[in-house]
């Protein structure tokens, strides 16, 4: 078949071309050259009805919603429910990581449950049996499998390499490795002496990706699990590596991104993004946080969110959410909205400072301060990125034109009087 990406090439202007350009303000020819060179990806297999999302360049910045059943926790309700919440505040995607219980039930439950793209690692299902016993026909058949279910993008770990494993183990890493399938992929390669499936028989991987139409997500199996380890010598060859497979996907007309860390502070992170951006030609990034600090256990979802800003100002271009149970337990469905809200927020801010975003963004702060100055409140409500937590906020006010900190001493009242306003 035909991809996407290589109708852009030949010129053609698609139906997803077109509902992005809508959706973004941006001229649909823009959009189908940014396409056609791998800077935006449009994350919707062959067969999904899922409605199109553009990321990447001169695209608002986006946020994905983890969620999914773990082997000692299974609710196949509840996590229906939690893909549902983070849609309804505001996530772009929403990437199913269930490891218990009918995995294919509850991708297929989530899959029918909203309307935005949704990922995939498929190497939790194919490491289900135990990773002694899985084979490298189980890691692609699962790729398949999920796509053939409707899967938009996968996160794959190729980056994770014999090669790579060897410069973490010389490394002085105290976490060593916190990606659970980089985990995975090193646990299998080391019992079985054997190079990366998804790295060795990589072409293989972009036919089943071609005939889909699948996205793929180069995982950063090698991100850094604290602060300690950020910028080391195993995360930037992870970037080199995933660099080269980028240029091998373009070239099979296979749409990619970029993940990145993890745990990096504050002065790093824009040496993490320019990196990453400059060693993959401007794929789009995907990046977990990155949480500037490890010790706010709790408040990851704000952790994550300063370091989403940040690196979003420094050209990131999809972030994905991370909630209060950050290293403590499964998300229930408050912290899903927590986590959005949050994180959505951070995307905001980043765009306030991209080219060709900025000025859609600063939009609605300018149509937000106008309605503070006219003490507008169902105007800010309905600009509130959660409104209804602005309006149960200000529903304790007893003052209904101001808010209930100043009342009358309001300085926007007494502005407006002064200067006849």
């Amino acid at each position: 078949m035909t991809t996407l990406m290589e109708m852009a090439h030949d010129g053609l202007v698609t139906e997803e071309m077109r509902c992005v350009a809508a959706k973004e303000g941006v001229d649909v020819e823009r959009v189908r050259k940014l396409l056609e060179r791998g800077y935006i990806v449009i994350p919707r297999s062959a067969n999904s009805s899922s409605e199109p999302t553009g990321i990447g360049k001169l695209m608002r910045t986006k946020i994905n919603a983890n969620i999914g059943t773990s082997r000692d926790y299974i609710d196949v309700g509840a996590e229906v429910e939690k893909a549902k919440t983070a849609q309804k505040y505001g996530a772009d995607t929403i990437m199913d990581l269930s490891t218990g219980g009918d995995l294919d039930l509850i991708r297929r439950r989530i899959i029918d449950a909203v309307s935005v793209s949704v990922g995939s690692v498929p190497i939790y299902q194919a490491a289900n049996r135990g990773i002694e016993n899985m084979t490298s026909d189980d890691m692609f058949n699962a790729v398949r499998k999920h796509a053939e279910d409707g899967i938009d993008f996968v996160t794959i770990h190729a980056g994770v390499t014999r090669s790579s494993f060897e410069r973490l183990k010389n490394s002085n890493r105290i976490l060593d490795v916190v990606s659970r399938g980089g985990a995975f992929t090193i646990s299998w390669m080391r019992h079985n002496d054997k190079e990366n499936p998804f790295y060795s028989e990589y072409d293989y991987l972009l036919e089943i990706a071609r005939e889909y139409e699948l996205t793929l997500s180069l995982g950063d199996g090698m991100r850094p699990g604290c602060i300690n380890d950020a910028s080391d010598r195993a995360k930037f060859e992870e970037f080199i590596i995933l660099g080269e497979l980028v240029k091998r996907a373009r070239t099979a007309g296979v749409q990619t991104l970029v993940e990145g860390p993890g745990h990096v502070p504050i002065d790093e992170i824009g040496l993490s993004v320019t990196a990453m951006k400059h060693l993959t030609d401007d794929a789009p990034v995907y990046l977990l946080g990155p949480l500037v600090t490890d010790i706010a256990p709790g408040y990851d979802h704000i952790t994550a969110a300063i370091g989403g800003a940040v690196a979003g100002m420094y050209g990131a271009d999809f972030l994905c959410m991370t909630t209060p149970s950050e290293h403590l337990a499964l998300p229930d469905i408050e912290d899903i909205r927590e986590g959005a809200v949050v994180t959505r927020i951070a995307a905001h801010a980043a765009d306030l400072t991209k080219e060709g975003v900025r000025e859609r963004a600063r939009a609605a702060d300018r149509e937000m301060a106008l309605a503070r100055k006219n003490l507008d409140w169902n105007k800010q409500f309905g600009l509130a990125i959660d409104s209804e937590r602005a309006r149960a906020i200000h529903a304790r006010s007893r003052n209904v034109e101001t808010c209930s900190m100043c009342g009358e001493l309001c300085s926007i009242k007494m502005m407006r009087e002064v200067m006849g306003k």
